[in-house]
This record gives structure tokens, sequence and C-alpha cells, in this order.
């Protein structure tokens, strides 16, 4: 997991809503030094663990300090100071780059791992895992023995680590970053029939993961624990922060979701395993040209698979178990992402050279260890004219004498950033104007209406986020929106009039994503009330 010249992680995410159950059980991992961790290993520093050593990311304003080791912390070096400053306390501190994008990839692999102790797990960036352990633990003798278990693995592997169990995620996180151990090895737990509120009145309002300007708010309000906003009451909460829709500004959400009173979406980590073919052969071989073929064979069923999955092979691995049990790896990497079986045959050619097949090989691997997205690649119809008798052109000619000449059309894109005017249809061969050809769409779905259908729409305040709509009889709830995205109209085509559009991505419970927008604004003086129209659906 330590090497920071490791291929992105091969997960994905689905989205997942997570409902409270009596009997839910949530583990949380917090790596807390994450970063110096990553670093130690990929470096082997251990010997240099006398030497300040800080990490550090380029800002507008300069180097910034983004982690540190115990070293540089007890010299004075403190994580978000610049690193000026930072020069000023410990002249001789040690300094490099930070790498993100591989902390991020790490905790990816990390959390498909970490389902050892649960059926899904979730990110929890930047530095933690939520694992959801309801009805696994006595696989492991007890939550105790599942804490002690996770805390040693994670020691072995040298990760720093604390880890709690609790009813809810935001419960768990709030124990995992600011509670002691309470007697567990490895970690608290809060158990299923404690009260979730008083056990955790004593921590401080920063368990609740809000944003900094809201916890300085908080402070200065003189609320700094828990159990102090019990004593101010939900109605006075709700008056001082009702403009903050998100979680992380929302004390009142957060609060019910650490209690689980409002269930809090999650986006589990689903471990994709690589791309595999494998041949066992009905006699062993021991000749090199039928290792050859046998290798083109299975480069062939290799190209065909990452072509159904939209990839690219970066790194291969062709394994050969032999008749006496002996496994002979060759291993190649590429300089970029493809999908040509030829070429692959060819790079493959010396190292399967060497390879001792001893008494026979009898079966053949070859796994895809890293790969990137490829897209497909239209074959260039032209240049093979010559010798199908064919080209684009009478391919095209043929389509439209069967279909009709209206029916071959290419979509171009025009000069407008209102949806229903940005694309125009033009012959297929016809060149794009000149003027045009570096336009660029933005996120727009894949299926634009003919017309926009008028919706019925409900939401909170006029201009608030909405919340159920109802579309051709059908009634949905909204899961997820984003937007707005406010799009003016164009005054020298429309009427002084015209209204104004606020965009909106949003997503239904069951998956289901829509493009609607609103038409005006209240009290805009252009007309009534703003009305809700349907344009798009994505995918």
């Amino acid at each position: 997991m330590g090497n920071r010249s490791s291929p992105p992680a091969r997960s994905i995410t689905m989205p997942h809503t997570s409902d409270r159950t009596p009997n839910r059980r949530v583990l949380a991992i917090w790596c807390a030094r994450l970063a110096i961790d990553r670093w130690r290993q990929a470096e082997g520093a251990d010997a240099a663990a006398d030497t300040p050593v800080a990490l550090i990311c380029e800002t507008a304003h300069g180097p910034r300090i983004t982690a540190t080791n115990r070293a540089a912390e007890i010299a004075g070096v403190r994580t978000g100071t610049m690193l000026a400053d930072a020069r000023a306390l410990c002249p001789a501190l040690d300094v490099r780059p930070a790498d993100p994008a591989g902390d991020l990839a790490f905790l990816e692999r990390l959390a498909v791992w970490a389902q050892r102790w649960g059926p899904w797990s979730a990110l929890d960036p930047p530095d933690g895992v939520i694992v959801d352990i309801t009805g696994a633990a006595h696989l492991f003798g007890g939550e105790p023995r599942l804490l002690a278990d996770a805390s040693r693995v994670f020691e072995r592997r040298g990760l720093t680590v604390r880890l709690a169990i609790a009813p809810t995620a935001g419960a768990a996180w709030a124990l995992a970053h600011f509670a002691a151990s309470s007697g567990h090895k490895g970690g608290a737990i809060l158990p299923q029939d404690g009260d979730i509120a008083a056990c955790l009145a004593q921590l401080p309002v920063a368990a609740l993961r809000l944003d900094d300007d809201v916890l300085t708010v908080l402070r200065r309000l003189g609320l700094k624990r828990l159990g102090d906003l019990d004593d101010i009451g939900r109605d006075a909460l709700s008056r001082r922060f009702r403009n903050r829709r998100s979680a992380m500004a929302n004390p009142l959400m957060r609060r019910d979701q650490m209690i689980g009173l409002v269930p809090e979406p999650m986006l589990p980590v689903i471990g994709k395993s690589p791309a595999m073919v494998q041949l066992r052969l009905m006699e062993p071989i021991r000749h090199l040209p039928l290792l050859e073929t046998v290798l083109a064979d299975l480069a062939a069923a290799m190209m065909r698979e990452l072509e159904g999955r939209g990839e690219g092979a970066r790194r291969l691995e062709f394994a050969c178990w032999r008749v006496d049990g002996e496994v002979a790896v060759r291993t190649l990497e590429l300089a970029a992402a493809t999908r040509d079986g030829a070429h692959i045959c060819r790079l493959f050619a010396e190292r399967i050279a060497t390879i001792d097949a001893g008494l026979g090989i009898e079966m053949a691997r070859l796994v895809v260890r890293w790969a990137e997205p490829l897209d497909l690649a239209q074959g260039d119809l032209e240049a093979s004219a010559q010798q199908h008798g064919t080209s684009l052109a009478a391919c095209v000619d043929r389509l439209a004498a069967r279909l009709g000449p209206q029916a071959v059309r290419r979509p171009v894109p025009h000069a407008s950033h209102v949806p229903e005017r940005a694309q125009r249809w033009q012959a297929p061969l016809d060149s794009l104007p000149a003027a045009q050809e570096s336009f660029a769409f933005h996120a727009r779905p894949l299926k634009l209406l003919d017309k926009a259908e008028l919706i019925s729409v409900l939401y909170a305040t006029p201009d608030g986020l909405p919340q159920r709509f109802r579309w051709r009889g059908g009634l949905h709830d909204v899961a997820r929106a984003e937007g707005p995205e406010r799009i003016a109209p164009e005054w020298w085509r429309e009427k002084g009039a015209a209204r104004l559009r606020d965009y909106y991505r949003i997503e239904d419970g069951e998956g289901r994503r829509f493009w609607i927008y609103r038409l005006g604004l209240a009290g805009d003086g252009r007309g009534g009330a703003p009305e809700w129209f349907l344009q798009g659906i994505f995918g």
C-alpha cells in the first residue's frame, strides 16, 4: 500500500443511502498520520525518525505545511503554517512534497481492504474510512476482539490509526477523533443500547464535522461541547443557521445524523476485479512456438474483455503453471493504454523466451494489473476503401438512399448558451464552420426533450432546491440535487420580459437523473410565480 508510484486504485464508487437499523454498528478508522506514514513506507525513512520532516504543498501565498512527523511537532512545527514561518522555528526542517492524489488512492485501496471486517465500506476523506460491521462482529469473537484485530493489523502495516465502533457513522467518527479508548485495546466502543447524545455530550463541537467558520461561530456563542447544544434549544439554533443548507454548515443536521434521527448518505467503495483470462491446456507444452500461440490466444481474448470494459492495458502479467507446480511470471508495463493484442505479443516475445518449461506448461494466465479508460476507436473506412470496395461517403450515400436524406444528419454545436439552441443538424460530411470548431458544450444530459415539459414541484422556499416533483403522472422524490446553473435569456433575440432560468441536476430515490429548470424568480416583475420544466434525462 505504501508504494508512491502505484497506479490508481482499482475501485469504483456507487451511490448508496444508509438507513439506520436498530442493531446497526459502524466502525470508523481514522488514519491520523496518513501522509507521513505513506511517505515513511515509500522512502524507508525509519532510520531518520529523529530528523524533523514536513510535507508541503504549493499555494498562492507560498509553500504550506500539510503534514509533519513527531520530531517536527516537538520542534514546534504545526500543520497549516507557512514554510517560511516553520523554517524560523526549525531551521533543520527537512521538506518533502506532499502527495494528496496518492493519499486518496491509498485510502481507496484501504477502504476495499477494510471490508475484511464488514460487508461494505466508504471513504471518509481526507484520512478516514467507515466500515459497516452490522452482524459481523461475532465472527471475530465480539466487538472488542474486532477492534483488537484491526489495531494489530494496522500496527503491523505501520499505520497510525484510531478506531471506534458506534451505532452511526457520525458517532463513530466523533469517538475515533476525540474520545479515549474506553479500556478497549485499539479504540472506543459506544454500546448499542446507550444514549448517544448523553455519551457524547462532553466531546467538543468539532466532533460534529462542521466547517471551520461554523465552529468559530459556535465557540463565540459559548457552545464548546456537544451537550451545550441541548441547553440552547432547537428553535434558537434553527433560526441562527436557517440559511445553512449544507450538512457541514448545519449543526442541527449533523447532530441529528450523529444520534441517528436523520440518515446520512454514504458512498460505498466496491472493489473491481482486474481483467483476467486463462487457458488450461489439454496437454502440457514445452516449446516456444506453442507458448507464443497460447499467448496470442490469451491476448486476443483479453482485448475483447478490455473493449467491453472500455479500458486499455498499462501493466500486464503473464503467468505459466508448470506440471511440477512451479509458476513462471513475466510482467510488461506500457507507456500508454492499449488494446492492441499484436503489439502486446511482440513486447512479450523476448520475456517469454526465457521461461523454462520444465516438464511442460499446463496452464497460462494473462492479467491486467493496471488499466486506464480507453474510448472505442472508429476504424478508418477511407483507408480500407481499396481493399473492401467501400468508403465512408459511399456508406452515407447508401444509408441516405434507404432511409431518406433527412434521416442521416450530424449534430454540430451552435454559438448559443440556451440548451435548445446550442445544437444544429447538418449533412454528415459537411465540415464545421471555422468559427465554431473549438466551441465546447457545458455539461448536458444525453437526452434533451424536443420541448421542455411543465412539471409540478414542491420546495421549501421560492428560491430553494426542489424536493419532489410530478412528471407525466409519476411522482419523484428528489434524493440529490446539484445546482443551480443560471442561464440568462438572449436579449438580442428575445423580448425584454424574458425570464432567467436556474437549472438543477437532480436524482430521485430510484436513481433516475433529470435536468430541470425554474423559469423566473419570485418578484422579478416579469410574470407570475416561477414555473418548473423538465428538459433532459441523464443516462
